[in-house]
Parts: C-alpha cells; structure tokens; sequence
C-alpha cells in the first residue's frame, strides 16, 4: 500500500513536470487554431486527461509534445467539424420553419384584435379559449363556471357578432 501511495505520487509529479512543460506550447497552438482562448485552454485539459492514462507508457518525455500536438489538432478538427454540423441543422432547421411561416397581415390581425375587444366578456372569453387555446366545451364550461350549453350559446353569439362586422372574415 506503501509502495502504491509512492508509485501515486511519482506518477503525479511526472504529470505536472510534463504539463508544466508542455502546456504553453499547447495552449498557443489551441490559441492559434480557434482563435478562442477560453476553447483552446479546453483543447488542452482534454488532450492532457487524455494523456493520463497513458503516462506510465511514455518512455521519452520528449515524445509527449508530438502527442499533444496530434491530440490537439485533432480535437480541434473535431470541435469545428460538430460546430459545422450544429450549424448546418439549425440553418435547415431555421428554413423550414419559415417555410412553414408566414408573415401576420397586421391589418387583419389588428382588425380581428379590435373586433374581439368589441365583444362581451364572456363571449370573448369563450371564443379565445375555444378558437385559440382549442379547448373543449366541457374544460372552458370548467373555466368560466358555467354549463357546457352555455358556452355553446356565448360562442355561438360571438361568432355572429363577429361576422356583422365587415373588416372580419371568420
């Protein structure tokens, strides 16, 4: 157990003597990559965690800094290569979206906003919570405290009183 703490700790300070050493040099080639200091201090952690387990295996220390440099670059193809792809799907994504989009009319939409307000309350209410949140009779019935007949009925007259205005189509 002795023999294990000692092995530990040697392993550990030949870990820092390396990063130590090679570190700097890492991070300005990660720097010099991305252009992005708080990613290339990143690149470098991975690329030395990496490394951790494969410590005992160096046998030239001299080595490590070819490694790191492999090991970085590579992370940092791999980093642009996942922004790329991320990238890429939200374009996609972002255009369907507007495909299937299309720009409010702001009169009609001011119009139908007004004419709404015109309405009673209630008849305002029940034709929101019908037409917009797409409610069943029974839940809005729940919601205004009211039979389900009832919100048939305020619908129904707000619908017809809706269509005697002349800017609204319904």
């Amino acid at each position: 157990m002795v023999a294990d703490m000692g092995a530990e700790q040697g392993h550990a300070s030949r870990l820092a003597e390396v990063y130590v050493r090679s570190a700097p040099a890492g991070f300005r080639l990660a720097y010099l990559l991305t252009g992005d200091r708080v990613l290339a201090e990143d690149l470098v952690q991975e690329a030395f965690l990496r490394f951790v387990g494969r410590l005992h295996h160096l046998r030239e220390p001299e080595a490590f800094d070819a490694y790191l440099r492999r090991t970085i670059v590579n992370l940092s193809k791999d980093t642009f290569r996942r922004r790329a792809v991320e990238r890429s799907y939200l374009e996609r994504r972002t255009a369907e979206l507007r495909e299937g989009h299309t720009d409010r009319d702001v009169a009609s939409y001011e119009s139908m906003r007004t004419a709404l307000l015109s309405l009673p309350q209630r008849q305002r209410a029940a034709i929101v919570l019908r037409y917009y949140e797409d409610l069943h009779e029974s839940e809005i019935a729940d919601l205004l405290r009211c039979r389900p007949a009832t919100v048939r009925s305020l619908v129904a007259r707000g619908l017809e009183a809706l269509r005697k205005i002349p800017e609204v189509t319904t």
